[in-house]
Formats: C-alpha cells, structure tokens, sequence
C-alpha cells in the first residue's frame, strides 16, 4: 500500500519533473485542477456503481455500464438528471479521466480531449442545484491546454499533458478522501508550489506553522454556536486557515460547521472550492465568493439586511499594507461605513492592515475569537492607525499580541504578528504579549517554527502565562501609559544571561558567591553537595576546593538527583505503557491527529509533574516520534489491522548497471513497518553476527590493501618501484588506486623467484585474492541473511510483531529524555567552569607573572653581546 507521504513525495517528484520552466504559481492550477478533476471521476463512478449494484467489478465494467445507460434513449434524460440531483454536476462517459487514461494507453489521446471535456462539464452544470459550487472550476484561464509554456508545440504539449494525466492514474480518490488522506495531499501540494512560487505565494498560502498556531489558539478559546457552527475567512486563499482550524475541532461540530470564505483572484477561488470538496466538506456546508473583499460588505445576514453575519470563528491572512485597499472600486469606502464607524476613523489609504481587521472584527459573534496576521507597523504606527489601536484597546477587544520570527514566509522576509481579538472579554481581563521571534530553526532559506514552538505560544496565549523574555501579561493601565503603543519590545525585555564580569574577584580573586544563586538546579537538586566544594574565603566571595570535574561526579551521584532520574524513568515507563496499550489497539475509527494531540498533551503534563526537564522539550521529542515514525506506521496499521499491517512489505529496488546501461531489479522486500535491519537485529543476531565477522575480516583485508596502495604511490620507495605498474591508469596516465591482478602477473615474470621484489608482488596478489575470496563470501552469506529477513515477514509471529513494532516506536525514547535531563544539570556544572576558568588569574597573579617577564627579558639582554 502507498502511505500518505509517499502519494506525496511521488506527486510532488512528478510535478517537478514535468512542469519544466513554467512558473509554480501556474502551474499549481494545471495539477490540481486536474487532479481535482480525477476526483469528480471517481466519484462519478463511484456512485454510478452503487446507483447500479454492480459489487465488485473491474472499473472497466463501470465504465462500459455507465456508457450503456448515456446510449440508452428511453431513460438517458431521466438517469442524467438523477445524477445532476445527486452529485450537482454531470460528466459523460467519454469525458470521464478514465476515458483519457484509456486513450492514452491506445495512442488516440489527443490534446482537446482536455478542453472538450471541460468545456462539457461546464455546459451541463446549468440548471443543477449546486451550479455555484462547480461552475468555473475549470476555465481556459486555469487550464489551458494552448499554453506554450507547456511545451512549444502541440506534440511536446501533448506529451506534457499525458504525463500529468498519468501520474493521478492509481489514485484512488474515493478511497483516499475517507481517510481525508487526499486533502491533506491537496494541501501539502499548495504548500510545495508556494515554497517554489516565492512571491505569488501570498496570494494563495499561508505557511503550515502560522496556520497551526492561529487554528489552536481559536479552537481552543472559541464557544460555538450550539446549532449553527461557522468560520470565516474574508481573505480564503486555498482555504489552508479554514481547514486547519477545521482539524482542531471536535467531531460534531466539524460536522455541523459552515465554512465562509471570500476570494478576490478567480483561480484561487477555484482552489479554494476544490480544496474544501476534497476535503469531504459537503457543498451545502460552504459560501464561498469571488469578489473583492473590502470593497462592499459580505456577507450580510438575509434576514437583517444592511447586518453583517457574525461567525464564531474568524481567520485571515490578508495582504501586507495594501495600497490599493480603498482604491479598487470606482466609489471609495466612507467612514460611515458599518464596519469603520465604531472607530470614527478610516484606515491610512496607503496601509490597509486596519481596514482588513475591521471588516474581520466586524464580523466576530460575541462569544467568537478572531486571529489576523499583520506586519509590526499596526502595533506602533501614529495617525490614524494610533486612533484605531486606542479604540480596540479602550473597547477591551484585544485579546494577545505575538510577535512572529521574520522570514516564515516565502513572499515576504519581515517579522509579521498574530493578533487575537474577541468581544466577550471581562472588563480588566488583560492582555498577553509574546515574543517569539527567537524560537525557530533554519529550513532552506526559512526560518520554520518546530512543534514545541508552537505549542509554547498556544500555551502562553491560552493561559496567559508570565515567562521571562518571552511573555508578559500587561493592563490596560500600562498600555495607556505607553500612550497605546503596543511594540513588543516595550513589554518583553530580553533577559540578559551572560554573568557579569566582577572587578573585585579580577583583582583579588574568587567568585562571587550571588553568581551561585543563578544555578537553579544545582541549588534545587543538589545544595549540599554544591556547598560542600567550596569555601568562602571573604565576605561575599567564594573558591571551589575540587576540581570540576569531580564536583560534576558528585553532582550525579548526588541522592536528590539520582531520585530525579529515577522518577523520570518511572514516569517514562508508566506514559509509554499506557500510549503502547492504546497505540496497539488502534483500528480504523480513530482520529489519528486527536490522538497525537493527546499523546503530546500528556507528555507536557508529565514532564511538568517531573519538574526540572523542559516540556516543550519533550513534546518535540514525541512530536518528532509522531513526524519520522506513528503517522505513517499507524496510516498501515489502521488500514490492515496491528498485526496485518506490521507485516507490510514492498519490493526492495535496486540500481544496476551493465554495458554502461542503468537498470533497476528488485532484490528482496522491505518492510512497510518494520525495518529490515530492526528484524534481522532482533530474530537473526547469530546470521547478523556471523555476517560482521567476515566484514571485520573484509575490511582488514582493505586496509592492507590501502597501505600497499599508499606504499606504491611513494616515490623513492621500492613498493613503488614495484608496485607502481600495477595499479590502474587513467587515460591521462595517472595512477588510480587500485591494482589490476594481470599486471601483477605479468611483472612476476620481471624477477626471480623469491627475490625482494618478487616476494613484494606475491603478499600483493594475495591479499587481492583474498579480498577476493572474502568478498563473495561476505555477498553470499549477505544474500542469505537478506533472504531470511524477507522471508520472515510473512511468518512473524503475533508475539515477535509486538516486540519489533515497540522497539522501533518506543527504544531511544528514555535515551532522549535523560540527555535533556543531563544536559540541563551539565549546563550549569559547565557556569563553574567557566566561572572558575574566568577568575584564575588575580590581577596579582598577573602583576607577577609580568615582573617575571621583565626580569628574564632583562637578564636575556644582558647576555646579548654586540659584533661589530
């Protein structure tokens, strides 16, 4: 079976190997329209099969039954407009993705089949119920097959156009949709084309992490509408924002949820459509617009007119200070308008930021949660921006402020923030301000924020927590004082850790002994032995009596310490118990990303309870388990069922070559769960063993080898004189490092019979017989060993499937947790040793060791002595 990441990985290779030189921001349109297309096939058929209780039958049969009723005059109307009704559109057979595979596999594939189908698809929506959810989808604009960037002429279009066709040809989508794995293809696809699409990117994408912190933060703060659920985003894109807060939801109001979106680009509004379908959201479930967003409200609630509707939910990623905000429609927008008159005042004309947030806020239920990405200038620009600020902030709407790193984005590289806004807030609740701009890692050219990160900034933000350098709860009073500046940096400081360097302890030595009080887990964990390796030697001043090294072994050893280990590896053991028994028994209704919400919950609880490890560290570990390792074994698992799905195999391709052509040949299976080398470690070691050992002979064999090699490329020396014949020669005459066995031959017949050199050639063509020799047998006993492992899989045993799948998900994990452990307390052993390296030397020591200097420098002159 093929895992969601490597449908993925397969799609993206495709895509990039054919799209050539044309822009990905195009592109993207031909690929997942088409796909998208592929889709409405398979659901077409789909039900067809169900409509028509074929069972299961080969898809031709579906195909061929299907062209049987458009044929049939009697109830060909009847059956189309049952099918209209149903589906809300209509493909004819020979417009249908199967017909063009099949043309394709019998060479009658011409380019118009494309436009001719879509052009068909287009012309039956008229007059179905669902025309406004279809209509569009496939213009010439987004797909057309004229384009020359496709190819310069029709043949190399052609052929351009058949190779995408092809690459969605063993999806099926059906099936893949139950399991949302085709949304989350489909998103995972936007998102590669706006890492290559650089600037256009913005229009359609808002990058995974901003999403995943905007989703948590409104999900878990928002109290919906018990009846009527709803989210909007006034600035959709591909719709990415909606659906991840989406996955963040419980079940029944994900099914309850109406989704509103408005989109002023045509082809990203397709995508958005396509998007949200693919992703199982039925059409009656979303409104979405093609308009301009700004320039007349929308949308407005029917049975109040002149009222916008409130929504629960409200996300959006607008475009960064839009200088045409204002200035797109022939009629400017008035400060009258319902969405700017609470404010009295009109967003700059050249800065749109605000007029975005308003028309959002606008829109907000009263028990609702918004989040919007701005650049930094909102939080601190004058004019009447600062009016606005004053009004939100005077108005309690303001929720959290965060401020992001800079260059998450692949259009633009400034430092952009999050704002939090809702309606319901009591009055004096205040308002949390985080500074996360350092928390992130370099992917690429990005910086990408990791899960901890993000899971840090959710937490900060939901409970409003104090963290030093990273957070603070501030008032309205202090926002006022700072006459409604809301700069970050007005209210995060950075916290300085760098020790101060200390005049006295440089002059008269030892170490401030207020420098000891910020080793907090020394003084926690480990006081008394701390205490004891040093001594004050003044008021204030202390100096350790051991060296380092042996207060760091006592710190280890040290009882509190010790206990602290020991209840890490206790909790370890009880947490990975509990989530293997539950993992173990995973079957096909569970949702996979509540369960690694869960999962990931209860680690930060547990280390929390531990104290001293970091839980977000943690939480990256598991997250980590979650990204290289559950996601995909648990996709097979929950497929085919633990012990079914553990013995999942493919083939093991290999690359050879011969008469210079490359091929590729199977050799075996890998496991889809459970790696080869994990299994034949575990249930073969004597084979592995055996298998090591003439490796070990092997690669003696090579570096005697190598040094002879090494002696025969040292001019001067008789192995060279000798030797040097021997070796491979490049075109060019030089020496390559490898002997040829004929050569040595041949120079055997140059010496006599156990001369010097005639000895050095024989211990040379030994050992090349013997790597030889050692060689083919390391190869056979490999292939054996080989054989074995991918033989197993089929026998394994419900009991050996257990063990393997637990040491593959759970081995390391304690490792891991006890480095960060040890890493913490070391970190503050490592501040002694630098304190103490720091104040080695008095600045007495250093007055004497200079008059030293000057008296030998004084008796080394007086030695010189003058040659005229």
């Amino acid at each position: 079976m093929k895992t969601s990441e490597e449908i993925k990985r397969i799609l993206w290779e495709g895509a990039n190997e054919l799209r050539g030189s044309m822009d990905a921001s195009k592109y993207k349109d031909y690929m997942l329209g088409l796909m998208f297309y592929k889709f409405l096939s398979d659901r077409t058929l789909d039900y067809f099969r169900k409509f028509a209780e074929l069972g299961e039958v080969p898809q031709e049969k579906v195909v061929e039954e299907y062209t049987a009723c458009f044929e049939n005059d009697e109830y060909k109307d009847l059956f189309i407009e049952n099918i209209k009704t149903t589906l809300g559109y209509v493909i004819q057979p020979n417009c249908l993705y199967q017909t063009w595979l099949q043309k394709i596999e019998d060479n009658t594939f011409e380019v118009d089949d494309v436009s001719n189908s879509l052009s068909e698809f287009e012309r039956l929506i008229v007059g179905t119920k669902d025309v406004n959810d279809f209509k569009g989808l496939f213009s010439s604009s987004i797909i057309d097959v004229s384009n020359t960037a496709l190819g310069e002429d029709l043949n190399k279009r052609s052929k351009n156009i058949k190779s995408l066709i092809s690459l969605f040809s063993d999806l099926d989508m059906i099936s893949l949709q139950n399991g949302d794995v085709l949304g989350d293809t489909y998103e995972y696809l936007i998102g590669m084309f706006a890492s290559d699409a650089g600037k256009k990117a913005g229009e359609f994408y808002t990058p995974r992490q901003v999403s995943e912190v905007m989703a948590q933060i409104v999900a878990k703060s928002t109290e919906f509408h018990k009846s009527h659920p709803s989210i909007y985003d006034p600035t959709v894109g591909s719709a990415s924002l909606l659906l991840t807060v989406r996955k963040h939801l419980d079940g029944d109001v994900q099914d309850d949820l109406h989704y509103y979106g408005q989109e002023f680009n045509t082809e990203t509004y397709n995508l958005t459509r396509m998007n949200l379908l693919l992703h199982g959201i039925r059409p009656e479930k979303m409104t979405i617009k093609n308009g301009n967003t700004l320039a007349q409200d929308w949308p407005e609630d029917p049975e109040r007119p002149n009222e916008g509707v409130q929504f629960d939910i409200v996300v959006m990623n607008p475009p960064y200070s839009d200088k045409k905000w204002n200035s797109r429609e022939d009629i400017p927008l008035k400060v009258n308008d319902p969405r700017f008159a609470d404010f009295g005042v009109l967003p700059p004309s050249s800065k749109g930021d605000f007029a975005y947030l308003m028309h959002g806020l606008y829109h907000l239920g009263q028990k609702g949660t918004m989040a919007i990405v701005l650049p930094h200038g909102v939080l601190f620009r004058g004019g009447a921006e600062a009016e606005i600020r004053k009004r939100l902030v005077d108005k309690n709407q303001i929720d959290a402020i965060i401020g992001l790193p800079s260059n998450l984005f692949t259009n633009t590289g400034i430092p952009v923030c999050i704002i939090i806004l809702k309606k319901n807030r009591t009055l004096g609740e205040p308002i949390q301000i985080i500074d996360a701009s350092k928390n992130f890692v370099k992917v690429g050219k990005n910086n990408v924020l990791q899960e901890k990160d993000i899971a840090k900034i959710v937490d900060a933000c939901i409970y409003k927590t104090e963290i030093a350098g990273y957070s603070h709860v501030t008032t309205i009073d202090e926002i006022k004082k700072n006459e409604y500046n809301l700069n970050i940096p007005r209210y995060v400081e950075d916290v300085n850790k760098d020790i101060p360097q200390d005049v006295e302890a440089h002059v008269y030595g030892g170490i401030l002994y207020k420098n000891l009080e910020g080793l907090t887990l020394l003084n926690q964990l480990a006081k008394d032995t701390l205490e004891s390796s040093y001594k004050e030697i003044r008021a204030g001043y202390i100096d350790f009596v051991k060296p380092t090294e042996e207060i760091s072994r006592d710190i280890f050893e040290n009882k509190n310490v010790q206990a602290l280990f020991n209840n890490l590896h206790d909790s370890l053991q009880e947490y990975i118990q509990k989530w293997w028994k539950q993992l173990l028994h995973s079957n096909s209704d569970k949702n996979l990303v509540h369960v690694k919400e869960t999962m990931l919950y209860d680690m930060k609880e547990l280390l929390k309870r531990v104290g001293v490890v970091d839980p977000y560290e943690g939480y990256q570990i598991i997250a980590e388990l979650w990204k290289t390792t559950l996601t995909h074994d648990l996709e097979c698992i929950l497929e085919k069922g633990f012990y079914e799905g553990a013995k999942l195999t493919k083939p093991n391709m290999v690359k050879k070559t011969k008469n210079k052509k490359t091929y590729m040949v199977q050799e075996g299976w890998i496991g889809e769960v459970i790696p080869n080398e994990l299994l034949s470690k575990t249930l073969f070691s004597a084979e592995r063993e055996h298998l090591n050992s003439i490796k070990s002979q092997l690669d003696r064999n090579i570096d005697a080898l190598n040094e002879a090699i090494d002696k025969a490329l040292e001019e001067g020396t008789l192995e060279y004189d000798v030797l040097y014949e021997c070796l491979e020669k490049e075109v060019t005459g030089e020496a390559k490092r490898k002997f040829v066995k004929k050569h040595i031959t041949n120079e055997l017949k140059n010496y006599e019979k156990n001369s010097e050199e005639y000895v050095l050639l024989k211990e040379t063509e030994a050992i090349l017989e013997q790597k030889s020799s050692i060689d083919k047998i390391y190869k056979e006993a490999e292939v054996e060993l080989n054989n074995l492992v991918s033989n197993k899989f089929s026998q394994l045993t419900n009991a050996e499937i257990e063990h393997l799948v637990y040491c593959k998900w759970f081995d390391g994990i304690e490792e891991a947790f006890t480095k960060i452990l040890k890493n913490s307390i070391q970190s503050e052993i490592d501040v002694i040793a630098m304190l103490r390296e720091r104040y080695e030397d008095t600045l007495q020591d250093m007055d004497e060791e200079i008059a030293r200097l000057e008296e030998s420098l004084e008796t080394l002159l007086q030695d010189l002595v003058v040659i005229e």
